[in-house]
């Protein structure tokens, strides 16, 4: 053997340290040394700190010498992280912890204007909660709250109460609350009382995901507080802290005493050195200037005080926003809202008005492709389609013309109708912005021009399918519309801004009254599955507010990006989180923590472990759907939502709207498109139903049944021609 080869082998021979050496080394170089450093008004103090030498030897007596001397690389990284964290957090002004993401700063307003919008709002009956306010805004004064009744004691002694930098509670100074019990022993539900109200601080004790609490729990307190078992519920404890609807008493007869104010906050003023302490502003731009315009508060109003049983500064108002042909989606969101929601469809049509405020459902049609401007008959054009259409065509019906209306969404007209985006959104440069992924658009496709397509190349022609501004829907998985979903992102924000209301997606099915969400004033949207983040498939906004105003003018110097993640950290950035509460997503999308492997040691009833499982079941589970029915889809919950999924028919079988004779033609136009699309085998296969059901062919079937005059509504209403 050479010596080269031998010098190789012995290269490569493992290493063993001497227990010996390694303990005099240890003697020699201990894990520590002294460090002088002197402290400004202090003694000079002596620290002690790791030393390099030691962590080294370690290192590789444990793990070799390049693998050790990487680990040693990896501790000092960590040490001097830790040492620079330590000095920003209490050694610098800021008194920050450093943080390292992505995402730049979206703040544009001072806090003396995010403290206009949180005393606007409060003042306004938008903020029914006794959830503690955000010590960073630095509020000097107590706000009046007029939704929340007055505490029945004041609030803890200045010794048991922590120390904060400024008041994190409002003074309540408004009716008394009475908590329902709902339950009852008739062979359907009741509809909650009119007038009555969520209280989301209750449901939020029982259904945080952040507070480690079951969506299959949840649903129980929700359907149980409800009434919705009316009667076939097993007996349990004391369950007096599941009652969470409750209607306003005028009678102040509850002896109560007020609140003080906060004693620290003046304290906390005077040591307030710079206004914008632990604001991060966007780079690049100015702080937003002048202050923030605000009209007047709102004048909170009980439902008992109303002169009549509908709020105009409250209108009960679901919006959903549609673009291309219309489907089996929309209709069956229709059809939901029709079987749930108290339309009065139950009472005679010519019947006297009882008193109650009748929902009403706006769907917003866009007509063509998203990046396109409507043509002058577009109206018409929309409502000569929409009766051509078997799925559209039953809502046309004079019965239906009350609580459900047909709109046309026009791009322009919407965004000139916001006031804080009218005077400057054309400057932009794009309206399609999705977390900071901007699709561009020619200026002439911004005219109308359809031929025109991405990118300013005009010489370049491509198929429907595959010209992602020449959409109009999605048809599949690999032709998803993403321009519309992107433009119905800042939809949602201006119809609720401009006309109030509730926004939904359009894979959204009702599955519940919606009476005591509409009585709880305050905005909401719901939780990003296990993330605390927020999405927006629910919205509900004040018609005109301080939020509003502070969301669109915050987009505004953020390339109009409405996107929920973005949204997110406009409002966690301004510290307005509160404003918009975060609800669990088990209220309305009960599957979607399970769909991402989290709560499958105790799922809810159904439990899906993907959202395709709504249109196909698994055999192991499919005697569910047809044995349980709609009563046994994740009752308790408001909504489902079932995540796109556009181009899955709810039922294969009969794939065309089944709502009886008053409606056969549409059904006939319908049957016979598929007739004419497929042979005869392929509609033969169609129409005979598979042994099992799916629980999207259920929830389908009996909505129309509904309609049909076979069934009555979840509440046992049956409806009156």
């Amino acid at each position: 053997m050479s010596l080269t080869k031998r010098r190789g082998s012995l290269r490569s021979l493992p290493y063993h340290s001497s227990t010996i050496q390694e303990k005099y080394q240890a003697r020699l170089s201990p894990w520590f040394f002294p460090f002088t450093l002197p402290i400004p008004g202090l003694r000079t103090r002596r620290l002690w700190i790791p030393n390099p030498r030691r962590i080294y030897q370690f290192s590789v007596s444990r793990f070799g010498r390049k693998k050790g001397f990487l680990v040693m690389l990896f501790a000092v990284a960590v040490l001097a992280f830790t040492m620079f964290a330590l000095t920003k957090r209490f050694a610098t002004e800021e008194k920050t912890w450093p943080a390292f993401s992505g995402d730049p700063p979206t703040l544009v307003f001072k806090r003396e204007d995010l403290q206009r919008i949180w005393a606007w709002e409060v003042a306004s009956g938008h903020y029914p909660s006794r959830r503690r306010l955000p010590e960073q805004l630095g509020l000097k004064t107590v706000l009046e709250n007029p939704a929340l009744p007055p505490r029945r004691t004041s609030i803890l002694p200045s010794k048991s109460r922590p120390s904060t930098s400024g008041v994190v509670t409002t003074r309540g100074s408004g009716p008394k609350r009475v908590y329902l019990d709902l339950q009852t022993n008739a062979p359907y539900p009741q509809r909650p009382p009119p007038g009555s109200i969520i209280d989301l601080d209750i449901v939020m004790e029982h259904c945080d995901f952040s507070e480690k609490k079951y969506v299959r729990d949840c649903l129980e307190v929700l359907r149980l507080g409800a009434g919705l078992d009316n009667g076939r519920r097993i007996r349990r404890g004391k369950m007096d802290n599941w009652k969470y609807i409750y209607l306003e008493q005028l009678d102040s007869g509850n002896e109560t005493i007020p609140e003080t104010a906060n004693e620290e906050a003046p304290a906390a003023a005077a040591r307030e050195v710079d206004a914008e302490l632990g604001l991060t502003k966007k780079r690049g731009v100015e702080w937003e200037l002048p202050p923030i315009a605000l009209s007047d508060p709102r004048q909170y109003r009980p439902y008992l005080t109303l002169p009549t049983p509908c709020d105009p500064e409250n209108p009960r108002v679901f919006h959903m926003f549609w673009t291309g042909p219309f489907t089996d989606k929309p209709y069956l969101a229709l059809l939901s809202f029709l079987f749930t929601q108290n339309t009065g469809l139950h009472e005679p049509h010519d019947a006297p008005n009882p008193g109650i405020c009748r929902p009403q459902f706006w769907l917003w049609i866009n007509p063509g492709p998203a990046a396109a401007v409507p043509n002058p008959t577009a109206t018409h054009d929309m409502f000569a389609q929409l009766k051509a259409t078997p799925w559209a065509s039953p809502f046309l019906h004079p019965r239906f013309k009350n609580v459900i209306q047909f709109k046309l969404w026009n791009t322009t007209e919407q965004l000139d109708g916001v006031p804080e985006l009218a005077k400057e959104w054309r400057t932009r440069e794009s309206l399609f912005n999705s977390g900071g992924h901007v699709i561009s658009v020619n200026p002439a496709r911004k005219e109308g021009d359809s031929s025109s397509s991405a990118g300013g190349n005009a010489t370049e022609k491509k198929s429907d399918d595959d010209d992602m501004l020449s959409r109009t829907g999605s048809k599949s998985s690999n032709s998803y519309d993403r321009l519309s979903v992107i433009l119905s992102d800042m939809a949602r924000f201006i119809l609720c801004h401009r006309f109030g209301g509730i926004y939904l997606d359009a894979d959204t099915l009702f599955l519940r009254d919606w009476e005591e969400l509409w009585g709880w004033k305050g905005a909401f949207a719901y939780r990003w599955s296990r993330l605390e983040k927020y999405n927006t498939a629910v919205l509900h906004l004040n018609k005109g507010s301080a939020l509003g105003t502070f969301l669109f003018r915050t987009a505004l110097k953020n390339d109009l990006d409405f996107h929920p993640m973005t949204v997110s950290r406009y409002l966690k950035e301004a510290h307005l989180e509160g404003l918009l509460l975060r609800l669990p997503d088990a209220l309305f999308d009960s599957a979607w923590l399970g769909t991402e492997y989290y709560q499958r040691d105790r799922p809810p009833q159904p439990f899906f472990q993907d959202f395709g499982e709504f249109f196909d079941t698994p055999l192991s589970s499919s005697a569910a759907p047809h044995a349980l029915g709609f009563d046994g889809f994740f009752k308790g919950a408001f909504s489902y939502h079932f995540h796109n999924y556009w181009w899955k028919p709810f039922d294969p079988a009969r794939n065309w709207p089944d709502l009886g004779p008053r409606f056969e033609a549409g059904e006939k136009a319908a049957r016979n498109a598929i007739r004419d699309a497929a042979n005869a085998a392929a509609l033969a296969e169609m129409e005979d139903d598979q042994r099992d059901l799916d629980w999207s062919t259920v929830l389908k079937r009996t909505f129309e049944s509904y309609i049909r005059g076979e069934r009555p509504t979840m509440y046992g209403e049956w409806l009156q021609w």
